[in-house]
């Protein structure tokens, strides 16, 4: 049989998704694994031997879906964790031995560049630009730019996220002093954005697009569904009041209470307080009313890549 299928892997601080699509672009396999990558590293920024296994694990897994699922063509990207830890390096050759997948370490600019081509694709045509925040598990990337070209206006990438932010501010349930010093922390680099990007020159026209699984979490939380499903959030918006209410809820319960919410579950619910104190301090301050969750990122911009490349036979 023809290896006719593509498949782009992204390796982030708590989370590792699986796309697998064929030569036009039409969605064959999505899985999301929770590998925690970036579970203790804050202790002295080396990945833990827990953490490890749990990343080989997922990506022996991966290696076999993309065998079970024809793949001819694929791109593996890791981001924050990797760029950080000091045994980064070692955990991708590590991959590449155990599970013949080829790592590749991005820059922060290009991890920005990616999940704006991807979430670009759910901006609505009447708008010329998009502003896109892209929550990780160690790092959050906020980046303004042109819809159609994708050209960034301005991005900075800020090194907190809901995995290491959790840890760093002991932030597993809320606690209001605590959560203040992370909101603070998140403040001065996104004011820093709203003055060099000048912003809110832009607003009018552009489409504010929240990326990774805390906005779509959120929006399933908004809507009331059954069970967390991300397909059905992708692409669905609502003003910030909305995602106000659903944080609150967050902030009032206690670990358990979180652990049992069929949005959260246990694998979230340890750092979902830490990644509702980014995200809303994110999107208040610069000043955003409406906001739109989106599946679609950089496994999506991946994968255009190598269709357009060639690589599908």
């Amino acid at each position: 049989m023809h290896k006719t299928n593509l498949a782009a892997i992204d390796l982030g601080t708590n989370s590792c998704r699986l796309r697998i699509c064929d030569k036009d672009g039409k969605l064959v396999y999505r899985e999301a694994v929770t590998t925690k990558l970036g579970e203790g590293m804050s202790a002295d920024m080396r990945f833990t031997e827990a953490a490890i296994e749990r990343g080989v694990n997922c990506l022996s897994h991966y290696a076999e879906e993309m065998k079970k699922h024809n793949v001819g063509a694929y791109r593996a990207i890791t981001t924050a964790s990797c760029r950080m830890a000091k045994n980064g390096e070692q955990f991708v050759k590590k991959i590449y031995d155990v599970c013949a997948i080829k790592l590749e370490i991005v820059s922060a600019y290009e991890e920005a560049l990616l999940n704006v081509r991807g979430a670009s694709l759910n901006a609505p045509a009447d708008k010329d630009f998009v502003l896109v925040y892209d929550l990780g598990g160690g790092s959050t990337e906020i980046t303004l730019a042109e819809k159609k070209s994708s050209k960034i206006l301005h991005t900075v990438s800020i090194p907190w996220g809901a995995r290491n932010a959790s840890e760093c501010f002991d932030l597993r349930e809320y606690d209001a002093q605590k959560a203040e010093k992370l909101r603070e922390e998140i403040e001065k680099y996104a004011s820093d954005f709203l003055r060099d990007s000048d912003f809110l020159s832009y607003q009018s026209r552009c489409c504010c697009i929240a990326t990774s699984s805390t906005p779509l979490r959120l929006m399933n939380m908004i809507k009331g569904t059954p069970a967390y499903d991300m397909n059905y959030a992708d692409g669905l918006s609502a003003p910030v009041e909305k995602y106000d209410e659903q944080i609150a809820k967050i902030f009032a319960s206690d670990s358990s209470e979180l652990a049992k919410n069929v949005h959260i579950g246990e694998n979230r619910a340890p750092i979902i307080v830490a990644a509702g104190v980014i995200f809303q301090t994110i999107y208040k301050t610069l000043k955003i009313k409406e906001l739109m969750s989106s599946l679609k990122g950089a496994q999506d911009a991946i994968t255009d890549d190598l269709i357009k490349e060639g690589k599908a036979k």
